[in-house]
Formats: structure tokens, C-alpha cells, sequence
């Protein structure tokens, strides 16, 4: 795996024999004691996630959120200091560049390095697009706002699962992680270093994403692991996500597909009169209807549809599947893929190539897995 970047916990992860692979320029563990039990764990108690590789940028300036609001769909007036956004940055054709997690700061008065005074805001955003999303993001930001990169100085570490709030509040007694609401954050201090705070995750769990400088990584990890936390590793985090029906970039959206095509059109508020990269584009798919969606689907057996397999309806070929996998909390095979809109009804019945042969599946409600915990 030579010329791949390695997180700070890449030692750990060899003294913890970690099953390791290539993942978008990164060195990352795909398990550690196996992808069901560490899924398992998610779901009834707490996992940890090492997300290091994220890309995360800091923009400040007074006028922060209308420069980025520019660039996304999602109306960003709404989102108040503490609280964050999901949101997809867009191209003229109003295809995904990425998605990614907008996060307001409130204001800051530029006296550390790199900031200007005025309104601040951290985005975290998919490790194989940083360069690109930094790209796009200098190209159209103004002088007005800086942007700094973490990327390579900061560690993320996600805790996720119905005990993941108490197990990271006994790390930081001086916090009050309770009184953070979903989607919420906020700053404050572990082990002595600063820290970010945000209870957002990518596991259709509860639980918290934890931002501090790469010198405490080890130690976060650590003490999380020594308190009944499993670590986790990159299987576990895709058959979880997929569960929840949470897209990943590459797979199940990307620059050809638009928000409206990919479930997302709760992200696009084109009843505000912001305008933005792509709003065009989107207000003639709104009008006309896209032409096809992204559907879950429930396939009969234990075969699984994996990414690129065609979607077949009345022996012809209709679309393909983006994600799948053999649920391991519900125990039969899921997945993600594109159908023309006509064919995306709930309970719509289609096939699945599989190897050569040909297996029934039903289109169904997402997400295929809600946390009643």
C-alpha cells in the first residue's frame, strides 16, 4: 500500500491486527474484530470510527454563509450558530460535486492565524473529493472570506450507538454533551487540547463526531476503546449507512446526478429566493419531474446486489444498482439504484442481474433501518 496517506491512529490500528485496505488515497481499516460484530455493537451499545481522512475546512469572513450560500441548494439562512446542515455543493449542471456537513460557528473575532473577523463556519467533506471540493470552493469564494485547511491537523473520530453519548461524556466531565441536539455543536476541551463537539454521524445512530488536534487521536481512541467502545472499521460503516439509506459519494450520487434524482430534494428550498450554482437546472428537473430516482430495494434470497448490477423490469434492462449488501441487522439483502420514475413507486416489482441470472426484488420505503433507541 505504498504512497497512501496514513490517519494518527495507523499504528494503533497494526497493534490492534486491523484488516487494512486502500480507500480513497487513504490506508484505512476495513475491520478489526469482524464487520458483523462491530456493526452489532453500533446498533445496541457504542462504535468508533476513525474518520481522520475527511476532509474538514474552516471558512471565516463577514459575509461567510451568503459566499457559500452560492453554492449549495439548501437554504443556509435558517442555520444558526450551533446548529449544522447537510448539503451538497453543485455544479452548473446541478450535479453533486459532494456532500457534505456545514457546520455555523458563529463569529469569530480573526485573531487566529488565517481568519478574517465575521462569521465562521467548518465544513467536513468526503476524503477522495477534498482536493476538488477545495478547488471549487477558492474558485468561487471571495476575497471577503478565508479558508483554511484542517485536513492534515486536525483527527475526527466518529462515537456512534445508543451508549455513545455516556461513554464520550465520561472523557470530558466538564461538557454537557446531553444539551447538544441532534445536528447540534459545539467547542470546548479534552485531555487538556481543544475540541469540536457535533452530534452528527453517518450510522443512522445516535452519537457524536469529535474533532481535536492529531496529537490527542491516540489518546481519544484509546481511553474510548478502554471504556467498551468497539473500533470500527470501514465495512461496518458502509452495511450501516446503507441501512439508514445514506448515500455514499462515488457510488450513489455524484456530478451527473442531481439531488432531485438521488431522494434528496428536501436539500433544495427553491421556494427562497437565494440563488445559487445550478438553481436552473433544478427548477426545470422540479417542473418537468426527474427522470429517474433512487429507490431502496429488498431483494428476495440471500444473493446480493452489488454496485453496477442491472435493475431489470419486464426482462429489460431499466437501471442499476448503486450499493448493497446483506443487512445484518435485518437479515435479508438491501440496496440502492436508479429506476426510471415511472418504476420507483413503493412495491413496484423488478429484477436484479446477479452473475447471470436474474432475481426478484421490490422497491421499498428508505430507510430500511430507523433507530427507535
Amino acid at each position: 500500500m505504498a504512497n497512501l496517506l496514513r490517519t494518527p491512529l495507523h499504528a494503533l490500528y497494526l497493534e490492534q491486527k486491523a484488516k487494512m485496505m486502500p480507500f480513497s488515497g487513504w490506508e484505512m481499516p476495513v475491520q478489526f474484530s469482524g464487520i458483523l460484530q462491530e456493526h452489532a455493537a453500533v446498533r445496541q451499545s457504542a462504535g468508533a470510527f476513525d474518520i481522520s481522512h475527511m476532509g474538514k475546512f474552516v471558512l471565516t469572513g463577514e459575509d461567510a454563509i451568503a459566499q457559500l450560500q452560492k453554492l449549495v441548494p439548501s437554504d443556509l439562512s435558517k442555520l444558526t450558530p450551533g446548529k449544522a446542515q447537510y448539503t451538497v455543493l453543485l455544479n452548473e449542471q446541478g450535479g453533486i460535486i459532494d456532500d457534505l456537513i456545514v457546520y455555523h460557528q458563529g463569529t469569530t473575532d480573526g485573531a487566529e492565524d488565517g481568519e478574517l473577523q465575521g462569521e465562521k463556519v467548518t465544513l467536513i467533506v468526503n476524503a477522495g473529493t477534498t482536493h476538488k471540493d477545495k478547488t471549487w470552493l477558492e474558485k468561487h469564494l471571495t476575497k471577503t472570506v478565508s479558508l483554511q485547511d484542517l485536513s492534515q491537523t486536525q483527527a475526527l473520530i466518529a462515537v456512534q450507538g445508543p451508549s455513545a453519548t455516556a461513554k464520550l461524556q465520561q472523557l470530558c466531565p466538564d461538557e454537557n454533551l446531553a444539551a447538544i441536539s441532534r445536528y447540534g455543536h459545539q467547542t470546548g476541551q479534552l485531555f487538556g487540547h481543544p475540541a469540536f463537539f457535533a452530534r452528527t454521524g453517518y450510522t443512522g445512530e445516535d452519537g457524536f463526531e469529535v474533532m481535536v488536534p492529531i496529537e490527542a487521536a491516540a489518546e481519544l481512541w484509546q481511553q474510548l476503546i478502554a471504556l467498551g467502545v468497539t473500533p470500527c472499521g470501514l465495512g461496518a460503516r458502509d452495511t450501516l449507512r446503507l441501512e439508514a439509506a445514506m448515500a455514499l459519494y462515488g457510488q450513489d450520487i455524484d456530478d451527473r446526478t442531481t439531488p432531485l434524482e438521488a431522494g434528496l430534494s428536501w436539500l433544495v428550498h427553491l421556494d427562497k429566493s437565494a440563488d445559487f450554482i445550478g438553481r436552473s437546472v433544478l427548477e426545470e428537473q422540479k417542473s418537468a419531474g426527474p427522470s429517474r430516482r433512487l429507490v431502496g430495494l429488498r431483494l428476495e434470497g440471500r444473493n446480493i446486489a452489488r454496485h453496477d448490477y442491472p435493475i431489470l423490469h419486464n426482462a429489460e434492462s431499466v437501471g442499476t444498482v448503486t450499493s448493497g449488501t446483506l443487512s445484518p441487522t435485518l437479515g435479508y439483502p438491501i440496496a440502492l439504484g436508479y429506476v426510471p420514475t415511472a418504476l420507483a413507486k413503493v412495491g413496484t416489482s423488478v429484477e436484479v442481474a446477479i452473475r447471470g441470472k436474474t432475481f426478484p426484488a421490490t422497491i421499498t420505503k428508505r430507510p430500511f433501518y430507523k433507530s427507535t433507541k
